[in-house]
């Protein structure tokens, strides 16, 4: 049963056994959202799957699908994926011609809308239009494959959107992807961060649903130790 909470837990499925998905859907029911990684071995250095894999997980998962985008061409293909009926979709912002077009296209649809962000891609140029999306992915790795290090260096990035929202008083998520694990969680909660995806932290636990669990608190613990709201 998912927990209502300031803290968000996103496995991403990039982790789970793509032979035995169902099976791992199953496992993670104390999930907020369930992340599905597009990749298009063109935006990303990976494939992974499109839009009939994603509506068979939307048919089969216990919780709400949080999709990212890591394809080209996201203006074309993020409402395409908004009409599959998931909870959000996220596409980068080195992918789109037309970030708030988009975005309000998505939402018009019925998802909630977010935009990505490269380690290396500036985040001020959100600032003037944070109210056009409900969510925020500050990547802590490159985008393309799991179980990648953590990277310190994007903290400051996170902090400073994370003190702009506040400063406009924005109900915006402030997302993270990459490394995520009970080592790491702290330090994006302490930063702004509400909404982790974790991978192989959860599908690589015993019990992942008790993974989940861990980590949120992890997680609320550190975020509840700044002023984030």
């Amino acid at each position: 049963m998912r927990n209502v909470s300031d803290v968000r837990i996103n496995p991403s499925i990039l982790s789970a056994d793509f032979v035995n998905m169902e099976r791992d859907l199953q496992r993670i029911g104390a999930a907020d959202f369930v992340h599905v990684d597009v990749m298009d071995n063109n935006f990303v250095p990976n494939l992974t799957f499109g839009s009939q894999m994603t509506k068979r997980v939307q048919e089969t998962s216990p919780v709400p699908l949080d999709v990212h985008l890591m394809i080209n061409d996201c203006d074309r293909w993020a409402p395409t994926y908004a009409e599959l009926g998931v909870a959000s979709v996220t596409f980068h912002a080195e992918a789109t011609a037309d970030p708030v077009a988009t975005a309000r296209r998505v939402r018009e649809i019925g998802a909630r809308a977010g935009i990505a962000l490269r380690p290396g891609t500036p985040a001020e140029f959100l600032y003037d239009i944070l109210g056009e999306f409900d969510q925020i992915l500050v990547m802590t790795v490159e985008p393309g494959f799991g179980g990648q290090a953590f990277q310190p260096q994007t903290m400051p990035k996170l902090s400073a959107l994370a003190a702009h929202a506040r400063a406009v008083e924005s109900d915006v998520w402030l997302q993270v992807d990459g490394g995520i694990n009970a080592d790491t969680i702290a330090i994006a909660a302490e930063n702004g961060a509400d909404t982790f995806v974790a991978g192989s932290a959860v599908f690589g636990a015993a019990d992942p649903d008790a993974a989940i669990i861990m980590l949120r608190e992890l997680g609320e613990t550190a975020y509840h130790r700044h002023p984030h709201g």
